[in-house]
Protein backbone atom coordinates (compact mmCIF):
# COMPACT_ATOMS: atom_id res chain seq x y z
CA UNK A 1 0.00 0.00 0.00
CA UNK A 2 2.61 2.33 0.55
CA UNK A 3 3.84 2.33 -2.87
CA UNK A 4 0.23 3.12 -4.46
CA UNK A 5 -0.37 5.76 -2.05
CA UNK A 6 3.23 7.50 -2.20
CA UNK A 7 2.88 7.23 -6.12
CA UNK A 8 -0.74 8.98 -6.62
CA UNK A 9 0.04 11.40 -3.40
CA UNK A 10 3.63 12.27 -5.31
CA UNK A 11 2.07 12.34 -8.65
CA UNK A 12 4.32 9.61 -10.20
CA UNK A 13 7.07 11.58 -8.54
CA UNK A 14 6.39 14.67 -8.76
CA UNK A 15 6.29 15.89 -5.36
CA UNK A 16 10.08 14.49 -4.56
CA UNK A 17 11.67 17.17 -6.43
CA UNK A 18 13.63 19.09 -4.44
CA UNK A 19 12.53 22.40 -5.89
CA UNK A 20 9.19 23.65 -6.18
CA UNK A 21 6.84 20.66 -6.21
CA UNK A 22 4.17 21.68 -5.65
CA UNK A 23 4.81 23.61 -9.38
CA UNK A 24 6.07 20.36 -10.05
CA UNK A 25 3.18 18.49 -9.48
CA UNK A 26 0.68 21.36 -11.58
CA UNK A 27 3.29 21.06 -14.48
CA UNK A 28 2.93 17.74 -14.51
CA UNK A 29 -0.84 17.77 -14.52
CA UNK A 30 -0.90 19.64 -18.43
CA UNK A 31 0.42 16.28 -20.08
CA UNK A 32 -2.33 14.42 -17.99
CA UNK A 33 -5.24 16.69 -19.55
CA UNK A 34 -3.55 16.89 -23.05
CA UNK A 35 -3.85 12.91 -23.29
CA UNK A 36 -7.33 12.91 -21.92
CA UNK A 37 -8.52 15.91 -24.38
CA UNK A 38 -6.86 13.43 -27.33
CA UNK A 39 -8.17 10.30 -26.22
CA UNK A 40 -12.05 11.75 -25.80
CA UNK A 41 -12.39 13.99 -28.67
CA UNK A 42 -16.07 14.18 -28.18
CA UNK A 43 -15.25 15.26 -24.45
CA UNK A 44 -18.36 16.32 -22.72
CA UNK A 45 -19.92 19.59 -22.45
CA UNK A 46 -22.66 21.32 -20.20
CA UNK A 47 -23.78 24.82 -19.88
CA UNK A 48 -24.76 26.09 -16.79
CA UNK A 49 -26.11 29.31 -16.48
CA UNK A 50 -24.51 30.60 -19.96
CA UNK A 51 -20.70 28.74 -18.92
CA UNK A 52 -19.32 25.73 -20.56
CA UNK A 53 -18.46 23.15 -18.16
CA UNK A 54 -16.36 20.69 -19.58
CA UNK A 55 -15.60 16.41 -18.12
CA UNK A 56 -12.46 18.34 -16.11
CA UNK A 57 -15.14 19.17 -13.21
CA UNK A 58 -16.03 15.84 -12.79
CA UNK A 59 -12.69 14.45 -13.17
CA UNK A 60 -11.13 17.11 -10.95
CA UNK A 61 -14.02 15.87 -8.14
CA UNK A 62 -13.01 12.39 -8.92
CA UNK A 63 -9.75 12.79 -8.26
CA UNK A 64 -10.14 15.04 -5.17
CA UNK A 65 -12.08 12.02 -3.47
CA UNK A 66 -9.99 9.34 -4.83
CA UNK A 67 -6.50 11.27 -2.99
CA UNK A 68 -8.19 11.53 0.55
CA UNK A 69 -7.26 7.73 1.69
CA UNK A 70 -3.97 8.71 0.22
CA UNK A 71 -2.80 11.97 1.61
CA UNK A 72 -4.35 10.60 5.12
CA UNK A 73 -1.48 7.74 4.81
CA UNK A 74 1.04 9.86 3.89
CA UNK A 75 0.17 12.23 7.01
CA UNK A 76 -0.01 9.51 9.28
CA UNK A 77 3.04 8.28 7.90
CA UNK A 78 5.36 11.53 7.91
CA UNK A 79 3.38 13.24 10.80
CA UNK A 80 3.44 16.15 9.09
CA UNK A 81 0.33 18.37 8.56
CA UNK A 82 0.43 19.09 5.02
CA UNK A 83 3.47 17.34 3.00
CA UNK A 84 5.51 19.14 0.57
CA UNK A 85 5.87 15.67 -1.41
CA UNK A 86 1.56 15.48 -1.83
CA UNK A 87 0.89 16.95 -4.99
CA UNK A 88 -2.33 15.50 -6.12
CA UNK A 89 -4.11 17.96 -4.38
CA UNK A 90 -2.49 20.45 -6.99
CA UNK A 91 -3.36 18.28 -9.87
CA UNK A 92 -7.20 17.98 -8.56
CA UNK A 93 -7.28 21.56 -8.74
CA UNK A 94 -5.06 22.59 -12.01
CA UNK A 95 -7.65 19.88 -13.26
CA UNK A 96 -10.53 21.98 -12.32
CA UNK A 97 -9.00 25.23 -13.58
CA UNK A 98 -9.12 23.96 -17.21
CA UNK A 99 -13.10 22.60 -16.62
CA UNK A 100 -14.73 26.17 -17.54
CA UNK A 101 -13.21 26.69 -20.83
CA UNK A 102 -14.15 24.91 -24.35
CA UNK A 103 -11.88 21.87 -24.84
CA UNK A 104 -11.84 22.95 -28.87
CA UNK A 105 -10.70 26.29 -27.45
CA UNK A 106 -8.03 24.31 -25.11
CA UNK A 107 -6.21 21.80 -28.13
CA UNK A 108 -6.64 25.10 -30.46
CA UNK A 109 -4.76 27.60 -28.07
CA UNK A 110 -1.61 25.77 -26.21
CA UNK A 111 -0.94 29.02 -24.59
CA UNK A 112 -4.05 28.26 -22.38
CA UNK A 113 -2.84 25.68 -20.72
CA UNK A 114 0.43 27.86 -19.59
CA UNK A 115 -2.45 30.52 -18.70
CA UNK A 116 -4.29 28.01 -16.77
CA UNK A 117 -1.01 26.66 -15.12
CA UNK A 118 0.04 30.62 -14.38
CA UNK A 119 -3.09 31.54 -12.81
CA UNK A 120 -4.03 28.18 -10.50
CA UNK A 121 -0.21 28.75 -9.33
CA UNK A 122 -0.63 32.45 -8.49
CA UNK A 123 -3.96 30.90 -5.94
CA UNK A 124 -2.25 28.29 -4.78
CA UNK A 125 1.03 29.97 -3.71
CA UNK A 126 -0.57 33.40 -2.23
CA UNK A 127 -3.73 31.63 -1.13
CA UNK A 128 -6.17 35.17 -1.37
CA UNK A 129 -9.67 35.17 -0.72
CA UNK A 130 -10.52 32.61 1.71
CA UNK A 131 -7.84 29.80 0.24
CA UNK A 132 -6.13 29.49 2.91
CA UNK A 133 -8.75 29.07 5.84
CA UNK A 134 -9.75 25.85 3.83
CA UNK A 135 -6.34 24.77 5.06
CA UNK A 136 -7.67 24.64 8.62
CA UNK A 137 -9.99 21.15 7.63
CA UNK A 138 -8.92 18.28 9.47
CA UNK A 139 -6.38 15.95 7.20
CA UNK A 140 -6.47 15.13 4.14
CA UNK A 141 -9.31 17.67 3.67
CA UNK A 142 -7.88 20.75 4.37
CA UNK A 143 -4.84 19.69 2.05
CA UNK A 144 -6.67 18.70 -0.68
CA UNK A 145 -9.50 21.64 -0.56
CA UNK A 146 -7.45 25.06 -0.37
CA UNK A 147 -6.14 23.48 -3.73
CA UNK A 148 -9.55 22.87 -5.31
CA UNK A 149 -10.98 26.31 -4.14
CA UNK A 150 -7.71 28.10 -6.13
CA UNK A 151 -8.75 25.59 -9.09
CA UNK A 152 -11.87 27.41 -8.92
CA UNK A 153 -10.60 30.79 -8.63
CA UNK A 154 -8.12 30.20 -11.42
CA UNK A 155 -10.56 28.68 -13.61
CA UNK A 156 -12.71 31.71 -13.74
CA UNK A 157 -10.18 33.68 -14.49
CA UNK A 158 -9.27 31.46 -17.40
CA UNK A 159 -12.85 31.06 -18.77
CA UNK A 160 -13.25 35.26 -18.83
CA UNK A 161 -9.44 35.99 -20.69
CA UNK A 162 -10.51 32.66 -23.05
CA UNK A 163 -13.70 35.06 -23.51
CA UNK A 164 -12.06 38.04 -24.10
CA UNK A 165 -8.98 36.82 -26.27
CA UNK A 166 -10.08 33.71 -28.49
CA UNK A 167 -13.96 33.84 -28.64
CA UNK A 168 -15.16 36.98 -30.89
CA UNK A 169 -18.07 38.93 -29.69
Amino acid sequence: MKFLHTTFATWFGLGLSPVAPGTMGSIGTLPFLALVLYLFPQFPVWALAGVQINAFLPLSILIFFVAIPSVNWIIRYKKIKDPQLVVIDEVAGQTLAFAFVAPELLRQHWWLGLLGLVAFRIFDITKPLGIHKLESLPGAWGVMADDMLGGLYAGGVLCVIAHLLVIPA
